[in-house]
């Protein structure tokens, strides 16, 4: 969807890549693919592909390397950012990508999701679990559980959501048990609260939420509830 908006492909930058799902989808549209990071150990994670390239961004690195890595000014086809883009200092990343992205015809897009959708006993499950984190998520979160609708967006509406208006996207995905676990074990909410010494993925919340999947064997189709918004300079 995103690739038809572009018309050149030689370049797509994932940026906040952490194990690459999106830069690897990318790798099958762009020539070339650079997903970048400021964690390594997400990076030494990061899917394969042969089209992907991924390098570590540390936070001293400053915008002119990044612009140079990314092989300078209006260079750029498609800039995207899953699920990350609130963690960022937008100001200073939406002015990078201001800089590197090819004029006319580059594209930036963001999208995250804040819910997820299997069946009604699942679903009160998980509800009542993301309820029970919900003080350990950090506040730049907020954007997140506004579904994007207060983020800020400074760039020209290409016909798939714009600032204040974001476009709901269903992405469904076949998922096992333990796939599950894992996307819950992975949130940063999880590690706050260990930190905290609340255990909020406790055996009897595993077993309640197995119960509700079917059984560790069982694969079904978890549908994300998406938003995205998408422009260019």
């Amino acid at each position: 969807m995103l690739a038809a908006l572009t018309p050149q492909h030689s370049l797509a930058w994932d940026v906040g890549t952490g194990n690459g799902q999106a830069a690897f989808s990318l790798g099958e549209h762009y020539e070339q693919v650079i997903g970048t990071d400021i964690s390594e150990s997400q990076l030494k994670q990061a899917l394969q592909h042969p089209q992907v390239r991924y390098i570590h961004t540390p936070v001293s690195m400053s915008d002119d390397e990044l612009v140079a890595l990314l092989g300078g000014e209006n260079s750029v086809d498609l800039v995207t950012v899953a699920e990350a883009v609130h963690w960022f200092d937008l100001p200073k990343f939406y002015s990078l990508v201001k800089r590197v992205l090819r004029k006319p015809g580059g594209i930036i897009a963001v999208w995250g999701y804040n819910a997820s959708v299997t069946s009604p006993t699942l679903d009160g499950v998980v509800k009542r679990f993301y309820e029970t984190s919900k003080p350990f998520w950090d506040r730049k979160r907020q954007y997140l559980w506004e579904g994007y609708r207060t983020l800020p967006f400074p760039f020209q509406s290409v016909g798939l959501g714009s600032e204040g208006e974001p476009l709901p996207l269903d992405i469904p995905k076949e998922m096992s048990f333990e796939g599950v676990l894992r996307m819950l074990r992975s949130s940063s909410a999880v590690t706050a609260a260990k930190g905290q010494g609340v255990d909020l993925l406790s055996k009897e919340v595993i077993e309640e939420l197995e119960t509700a999947w079917g059984g560790v064997d069982l694969v079904r189709t978890l549908t994300y509830k998406a938003f995205m918004l998408a422009g260019k300079v």
